[in-house]
């Protein structure tokens, strides 16, 4: 074969698959929200829109201030990505090296698996309870090529939690040299008093960081933004190795924009509350097992892979799109996404009619 070759890591990757998008039906594959956003933030866009010419803040300097206000954190140890999907590649090529290990949970988010592929180290994967992270489990996968644990928190696909209790024992197993990061992508939706998405943690420990995102509460998934809180040692490393205009201006406007918004966040919250009951408690008594959820979505389970098939499809023909979850090791799985009233509606319909 002739011309330039890739390293043998990178072939070994299966690229990440978005929710597919619905043609003039519900898209509920993608875990957005379905109130959109905010107002401000639109607006902000908008307003942005009119400098294009001008390059962005490279070091996003009023987001990380609005940030810092909203949770009463240091700026300086704070940074921004395009998405926190981002962070984690720019972890990646800051901490792993060919050979080193990751570990993860078993169905995990799937971009924790690329980061670590990209530099050609290895992902573990320890057993879950329930579909719930085991800190024993991922603890007795330690050896000393680990470099990275990956905590989603809540998880995804899953939808479940571990208490911050539980995340604190996890954080004392490891070796000082082991970087603990808490992905809280879904924490603003959890209601549970025994949560925590790691704030204090990521504040006092010199291991752990913690990520947060824009794509779902705040409804900025199109812009791609997402942070990160931790010790300054790992906020500058993740700077030295971060493109020098990471984010772009209608994001960083978008961000410090719904960041003063609690109006939407509040109504987003109350939405997501009262689909939760409504979806789990509806499904439920058409006889499907489900996985408790905190998040903004549910894991629905099936009998076999070929009833799950079935489902997807008799869901399709009614243009309404969900996540299957073969890719994430649950062949027999599909995971719902909330969306409005309206649509989470015909998605009880359309269940209904399939088991009929």
């Amino acid at each position: 074969m002739t011309g330039p070759q890739p390293l043998p890591s990178i072939l070994d990757i299966i690229p990440y698959k978005g929710g597919e998008p619905a043609e003039g039906g519900w898209k509920l594959s993608s875990n957005e929200n379905p109130l959109g956003a905010s107002p401000a933030a639109i607006e902000a866009v908008a307003q942005a829109a009119a400098s294009m010419e001008r390059y962005p803040d490279g070091g996003a300097t009023r987001l990380r201030r609005a940030i810092a206000e909203k949770y009463g954190l240091d700026p300086d140890r704070i940074v921004c990505g395009s998405g926190s999907d981002e962070i984690f590649q720019l972890l990646g090529r800051a901490y792993l090296r060919e050979g080193d290990e990751i570990i993860q949970t078993k169905h995990g988010f799937l971009v924790y698996r690329l980061v670590a592929q990209q530099s050609g180290a290895i992902t573990k994967s320890a057993d879950e309870q329930n579909y719930t992270a085991d800190v024993d489990a991922m603890l007795a996968l330690v050896t000393d090529k680990t470099r990275i644990v990956f905590l989603a928190n809540p998880n995804n696909p899953t939808g479940t939690y571990i208490p911050f209790d539980e995340v604190k024992r996890l954080h004392a197993g490891l070796r000082e040299d082991i970087l603990l990061v808490l992905d809280g992508a879904y924490a603003e939706y959890v209601r549970k008093n025994d949560y925590d998405a790691g704030t204090a943690l990521a504040g006092e420990a010199s291991n752990v960081l913690m990520t947060r995102t824009f794509s779902k509460i705040h409804g900025l998934a199109a812009l791609r933004l997402g942070w990160a809180y931790g010790p300054a040692s790992v906020i500058d490393a993740i700077h030295r190795v971060r493109g020098p205009f990471n984010v772009n201006a209608p994001a960083l406007a978008a961000g410090v924009a719904a960041l003063a918004d609690d109006h939407f966040v509040e109504t987003s919250l109350a939405h997501n509350d009262a689909e939760l009951i409504r979806m789990t408690e509806g499904l439920s008594a058409l006889g499907y097992e489900l996985v408790p959820s905190v998040g903004n979505f549910l894991l629905i389970k099936f009998s076999s892979e070929a009833e799950k098939k079935a489902a997807d499809a008799f869901l399709r023909a009614r243009n309404i799109v969900i996540r299957d979850m073969t890719s994430y090791g649950l062949p027999d799985c599909l995971r719902l996404s909330f969306g409005t009233v309206e649509a989470d509606e015909d998605v009880l319909a359309a269940f209904k009619d399939f088991k009929a």
